[in-house]
């Protein structure tokens, strides 16, 4: 019995020997020096009052994979850097079909190079939240079950989520501290569709929490759950774009084969262009909103966020769907061939205003050179009084909505309110940097009629600023970065920004074609020509 005994309390000293010395990947380093550097930066927003998560241990993100990765080589993972790092969807997935690659072994790079680069203190980007347990195992049987299957599919393709998006198997936060608890609910509408059409789920990515509608002139890219994404590009240098930094940051450094991120007002269009991607904001209910942490239901909408054209084209396919729980949803058919993309004999609207960028300029007269009419518009300024009110009443509404009904039911807010008073039990960790608009909501006394005013006028107005610069019998009007995504935004236009080059720092510049509603196929073909005449975008040194 002693005997027995023995080996019992030898075998658990084993066991906790092996779980003791069990190598961690992830530890926390002393951010001083960084901190005190950035004090200096001459942007307010990116004097930092930290940048690792005081929340998240990544060791416990990544242990469902350990046992994997523990096989997974430096050697094999560089072997396989030609087939993946890149390449877009097409090619991957012929390297697929050929047998060279596998689903398998893709989803096990990703992962192996974002604990690579996430366990650098000198190159960490904090862009993951949370990783999908399964989905190695999800990933073995696409291997299985992948038949005969297009290369122009996102079958087996790895996607990142940004992390105010709904799944089944891993917490929806958006970012928050308040919402940690929210793990069990159902996927998304448009996670359902990217899994109905066999796409991979890798995880969840940081984000500006809230959506970058809850601190007032915080960090881009900062939430108390991830701490704060950083831009491959400048780390610490350059702003990430908000609020889907960790979708542009993802991608950019090729985290994964695509992320989506979310739109209000520029938070697709301003991450993607700061980190060199293609992002898509498409118009209000061509994607369903369903399980999405909200701002506004008014202005809301998901989208595809890629390195390049082709994948978003592909990537914006699999999500479509008519939703009949969002009451903007339209039942809509998209043929987003890009076979008869051309520049040649299409009128190009340019904006006066602009043309002193000369990365701008030299862009569309690229374009010019290439058959397109350029038509120079010199708009006057528009009047968006009663945005903020519009934010501020929508999510004062919103908010309540997905927490009563697509929420977990242990989470213990259910307003914009509860979510301030829990906030202040502890605001070094939960808002370091204030939560100011959060408290602008609670203060706002806008009944829902005077809203209704405040929304058609502003989409009035917005109407009535691009309506007249199309006018010109135009195609597409050119603009740079985000800097027209509000009015945009209240229009209800679509948007769609291409990388077309760096600045003399390095940072990345986007050109963003504005769209008539409805128009996606016609952005994504001429987003595609420009992409293919100037070929601009290159991986983020570092990071090759």
């Amino acid at each position: 019995m002693r005997k027995i005994i023995l080996l019992l309390v030898l075998s658990l000293l084993v066991i906790s020997c092996k779980e003791e010395t069990q190598e961690k990947f992830f530890t926390k380093y002393d951010e001083t020096t960084e901190l005190a550097e950035n004090k200096k930066h001459k942007s307010k927003r990116m004097q930092f009052k930290l940048i690792q998560s005081k929340y998240l241990d990544m060791n416990d993100v990544f242990a469902p994979f350990n046992k994997e990765l523990s096989s997974f080589s430096e050697e094999e993972y560089n072997t396989l850097k030609p087939l993946i790092l890149e390449q877009n969807i097409p090619t991957i997935q012929a390297s697929i079909s050929s047998g060279k690659l596998t689903y398998e072994k893709l989803t096990l790079f990703y992962l192996y190079r974002i604990r690579k680069f996430e366990s650098d203190s000198t190159k960490s980007l904090n862009s993951i939240i949370a990783l999908n347990p399964n989905v190695l195992e999800e990933a073995r049987k696409k291997d299985k079950e992948k038949g005969a299957n297009s290369e122009y599919s996102i079958y087996g393709m790895p996607i990142l989520l940004k992390d105010n998006i709904n799944t089944n198997n891993m917490p929806t936060t958006a970012g928050a501290i308040a919402l940690v608890e929210n793990k069990n609910t159902e996927n998304a509408f448009i996670v359902d569709r990217l899994r109905e059409n066999g796409a991979l789920i890798l995880g969840k990515v940081n984000l500006s929490e809230w959506a970058y509608f809850f601190c007032s002139g915080c960090p881009l890219g900062y939430s108390a759950v991830g701490g704060q994404t950083l831009n491959p590009y400048g780390r610490r240098v350059f702003e990430t774009g908000g609020s889907s930094a960790g979708s542009g940051v993802t991608v950019a450094a090729n985290f994964a084969v695509a992320a989506v991120g979310t739109e209000t007002s520029g938070s697709i269009t301003s991450p993607s262009s700061q980190n060199s991607v293609v992002g898509l904001k498409p118009t209000i209910g061509v994607l369903s909103r369903s399980g999405i942490v909200p701002i506004s239901s008014t202005l809301d909408t998901p989208g595809p966020m890629t390195k390049n054209v082709v994948d978003n084209t592909i990537f914006m396919n699999a999500m479509l769907g008519y939703d009949k729980n969002d009451a903007a949803s339209v039942k809509k058919d998209f043929d987003f061939s890009l076979s008869d993309a051309t520049l040649k004999g299409k009128r190009f609207g340019v904006l006066k205003g602009l043309l002193n960028d000369s990365i701008y300029k030299a862009s569309v007269e690229k374009i010019k050179n290439a058959g397109g009419i350029l038509v120079e518009l010199d708009p006057k300024q528009a009047n968006f009084s009663g945005f903020l009110t519009l934010l501020n009443i929508d999510m004062k509404h919103d908010l309540p909505k997905y927490l009563a009904n697509d929420a977990d039911k242990k989470v213990q807010v259910t307003s914009v309110k509860d979510v301030t008073i829990f906030n202040r039990k502890d605001s070094v960790l939960r808002f370091p940097y204030g939560q100011q608009l959060f408290d602008g909501i609670v203060k706002d006394s806008t009944t829902l009629e005077q809203l209704e005013i405040v929304k058609n006028n502003l989409n009035s107005e917005g109407k009535k600023y691009l309506q007249g610069l199309y006018n010109e019998n135009l195609d597409v009007i050119l603009s740079i970065n985000n800097y027209h995504s509000g009015v945009s935004a209240v229009a209800k236009y679509p948007t769609l920004t291409v990388p077309m080059g760096y600045k003399v720092s390095g940072e990345p510049i986007s050109l963003t074609f504005v769209g008539k509603p409805f128009t996606e196929r016609n952005l994504l073909q001429l987003g595609y020509a420009f992409e293919q005449l100037t070929r601009v975008r290159k991986l983020p040194k570092g990071y090759e």
